[in-house]
């Protein structure tokens, strides 16, 4: 087998892998291109927004003895690029807007969308109270159930990177498959 025969195997591996990943099966690349951009450009937006209200409080005892608040806002465009693009339910989305129309896709999308906006709210209140951050969480967490929950409906995959406990075992289970595939069998 030549260079070029391993490297267009290998590149044909990595366009099935994309594939099933986004569940981009029958889509053109435009419509993908536009999903990552509408998925990826909301969570963004509401990261941005929360980021922007978030101002480090400055105590006196700080200035007394020339320390840096607790809170302070992330360095470098990557700081605040990273966890809204990367986040699960992001990437569940992305599978969500790919997958074939059907009823209930823009209700899971707005679903998303909304959680997203929660998410971004919470993180501009940074509630204080106890009784607040309770009321947050449990928010998120239920936002979090909710669109993963309507995401498997309309794709299994969806639904599986959306759960926490579904995309870990998901991704190890891919890595295990990896793994087995690479090992050769010694008799």
């Amino acid at each position: 087998m030549s260079i070029d025969d391993t490297l267009d195997e290998t590149l044909d591996d990595v366009r099935e892998a994309a594939t099933e990943f986004l569940n981009s099966d029958g889509r053109s690349l435009g419509h993908v291109l536009i999903g990552a951009a509408v998925t990826a450009g909301f969570a963004l937006f509401a990261t941005a927004l929360a980021t922007g209200a978030i101002k480090p409080r400055r105590t006196p005892r700080h200035l007394r003895e020339q320390e840096g608040p607790v809170t302070e806002r992330p360095t470098g465009a990557l700081s605040l690029v990273l966890p809204a693009v990367f986040s699960a339910t992001t990437l569940s989305a992305l599978r969500v807007w790919n997958a074939p129309s059907q009823p209930g896709r823009n209700r899971t999308l707005g679903l998303w969308a909304l959680a997203q906006g929660v998410n971004a709210l919470w993180l501009a209140a940074r509630p204080a109270s106890l009784r607040g951050q309770m009321v947050a969480a449990m928010s998120s967490a239920g936002l979090a159930a909710a669109f993963a929950n309507q995401a498997r409906r309309l794709d299994e995959g969806a639904g599986k990177i959306a759960a926490p406990t579904g995309a870990g075992v998901r991704l190890a289970n891919l890595v295990e498959r990896k793994i087995d595939e690479q090992r050769t069998t010694v008799h």
